[in-house]
């Protein structure tokens, strides 16, 4: 595809975390004018709890492009104020297009179809999966959950429903055994930022074929929540080491032991020799410098990376250092986690 451009476009870019800067940053270099930047409010974070900019504002601010910051676009929802001050910003710039990647909230109809508001090309959306696979929030990690051996980049024309409107690009990429959320969001971020680039170039898409997505396929990537870290040790040793993946960098998988939680951040299955028939889920078959071998309801697996609370992330021998675990020793078995439904 020529990415060549006609002219640049007025774009409206709407975006928060590190997923969305990426894009940001291509479509800005591409040369394309962004005349508004809506992103999350400032957030506490750190030890100190100190507010602090998104990686989309940063970015921004740092490129003197003009930036709100909405609690809200619901005209009758919580904050009226918010949203009708959108409202007139994005009114007010005439855009051409907007590109939205990860922003955070949903946007209300006026922002989609309002002639008076939208911008003339409408709202074009960088979705992290192959659609209709993985709608919804966490596409990245419920691939890795999930054992998926493809995902990819969707860019979408938006429109009323979640991750439902019609396809201008699609593009795939293969996950690595070794791929965790971490890396493969790095990958897909870029994937989807080149695409965008690439869409954009033709117009937002007026030159390209609209497809819509098969109903057959969704499936719906739920929000990752903090009570999934917890691993439990009934699950198979691949579906465990999947999700000690998908859950790296958040939550971070954690396993129980005497009270104390403690994080998982790698873990492989077990090799045939180091399973024990009959050994009961959770139980430590065996420990040293190249890890810990527990025991699940399929197999074992071996932890080769954790980090006790208020400490650093450690390989395993430097782990074992620090801590008098033994062979024999019962770590707590989990509550079931709550997963996504089944594709």
């Amino acid at each position: 595809m020529n990415t060549a451009l006609a002219r640049p476009l007025r774009v409206i870019f709407a975006g928060t975390p590190e997923f969305a800067r990426v894009a940001l940053e291509h479509i800005h270099g591409a040369g394309h004018s962004i005349v508004l930047v809506l992103t999350q409010p400032d957030r506490p974070a750190g030890r100190g709890m100190k507010l602090q900019a998104s990686a989309v504002k940063q970015y921004a601010l740092a490129h003197a492009m003009p930036v709100a910051q909405p609690r809200s676009l619901r005209l009758d929802g919580k904050f009226p104020d918010d949203a009708a001050q959108a409202r007139a910003a994005i009114a007010a710039a005439q855009a051409d297009v907007m590109v939205v990647a990860a922003y955070g909230l949903i946007l209300p109809q006026w922002v989609l179809d309002d002639m008076a508001v939208a911008p003339r090309l409408g709202c074009l959306n960088i979705h992290g999966s192959v659609l209709p696979r993985w709608r919804g929030a966490a596409p990245i990690h419920r691939a890795i959950e999930a054992g998926d051996s493809v995902t990819g980049v969707t860019i979408m024309q938006m429109d009323a429903g979640l991750d439902t409107g019609a396809m201008l690009l699609v593009e795939s990429l293969p996950i690595e055994d070794s791929d965790t959320t971490a890396s493969l969001h790095d990958k897909v971020a870029a994937l989807g930022a080149d695409m965008m680039v690439r869409v954009l170039a033709q117009g937002a898409g007026a030159g390209l074929p609209a497809r819509a997505q098969d109903s057959s396929g969704v499936s719906y990537a739920h929000k990752i929540e903090k009570h999934e870290a917890a691993i439990d040790w009934r699950q198979d040793a691949q579906a465990i080491c999947r999700r000690v993946r998908a859950f790296n960098p958040f939550p971070g998988a954690s396993l129980q032991l005497q009270g104390e939680s403690i994080k998982v951040w790698r873990a492989e299955p077990a090799a045939a020799a180091l399973v024990r028939p009959g050994a009961q889920p959770g139980q430590v078959l065996a420990l040293g410098a190249q890890g810990i071998v527990v025991a699940c309801a399929q197999g074992a697996v071996v932890l080769t990376e954790l980090q006790r609370a208020g400490a650093k992330r450690l390989p395993v021998a430097d782990f074992l250092r620090g801590v008098e675990w033994q062979p024999g020793m019962q770590l707590d078995v989990a509550a079931p986690a709550q997963t996504a439904p089944a594709a």
